[in-house]
């Protein structure tokens, strides 16, 4: 269970006192307050007074949020992250926290200056869960066309949710040997009525062109007894994991892809 200990509206010294021994300890810190924030390094930016949220992770790593967007408007890596807070004395008097992360390679630092502290939140967070990425049905088809070789080798899309007289059929094209390919995808177990819909589309098909056509149905696996229906069925079964999918995804698109999207 995580530890946490709260602050709210801490005096500048209390404040100052708590941030540096959550750094020392490497813990997790999340304060909220009236902040002005310099940059300094390949380039240099300023960013005037304005209540925001600034997050300090155990490995290191600097983020300063807005209250709107979702990316950080200053940030630093962790690794080789290493941090200095103080308080000093403004021109006026009044008393300032600073909070300052900085890197020697490259050269650059972040630091944000608290006229007052809102909130204040150390935690030791507790986090060993492995994280997973699966791709929608969308994605999958996606995936396909962006490599169609996972389908098979030497398949070629045509086409993506092209309209047939029962559906959409979710990937088009033609087989190494000049057939045509329907393509259906389920991100979870295939079952009957995903078979029966490719074999709609196949029939809706046929009666329009007069070549070979060979259905597939992809998905992660095929439900217990389904392999008998699609044998019937004249229907092909690939087994495509979603991961696999978003995996290809995560790498840089292919010239010619935007085509298909």
């Amino acid at each position: 269970m995580a530890k946490i200990e709260v602050l709210t509206q801490p005096q500048l010294e209390k404040a100052h006192e708590k941030l540096r021994e959550a750094i020392e300890k490497r813990k997790t810190i999340l304060l909220i307050g009236n902040c002005h924030v310099d940059y300094r390094g390949r380039a240099s930016s300023k960013l005037e007074f304005g209540e925001r949220i600034t997050i300090v992770k155990e490995d290191g790593a600097l983020l300063v949020h807005r209250p709107k967007g979702y990316e950080p408007v200053n940030w630093m890596p962790g690794g080789n992250t290493k941090f200095h807070t103080e308080i000093e004395k403004t021109e006026n008097g009044n008393e300032i926290l600073v909070l300052k992360a900085i890197r020697s390679r490259p050269a650059e630092s972040v630091t944000v200056y608290f006229e007052r502290v809102e909130l204040l939140v150390i935690s030791e967070l507790v986090d060993s869960g492995k994280f997973s990425l699966y791709a929608s049905e969308h994605d999958m088809q996606k995936a396909i066309l962006m490599e169609p070789s996972i389908l098979e080798e030497g398949f070629k899309p045509i086409s993506f949710e092209k309209r047939v007289e029962p559906g959409f059929v979710d990937v088009y094209g033609i087989d190494s040997r000049g057939r045509l390919v329907v393509v259906e995808i389920k991100r979870r177990t295939a079952g009957k009525e995903a078979a029966l819909q490719l074999a709609k589309y196949l029939d809706s098909i046929r009666q329009i062109v007069n070549r070979e056509i060979r259905g597939i149905l992809v998905a992660p696996r095929l439900a217990k007894g389904m392999q008998r229906l699609l044998d019937t069925l004249g229907i092909e079964f690939k087994a495509l994991n979603p991961k696999k999918c978003a995996e290809i995804l995560s790498k840089p698109k292919v010239k010619g892809l935007e085509e298909f999207l």
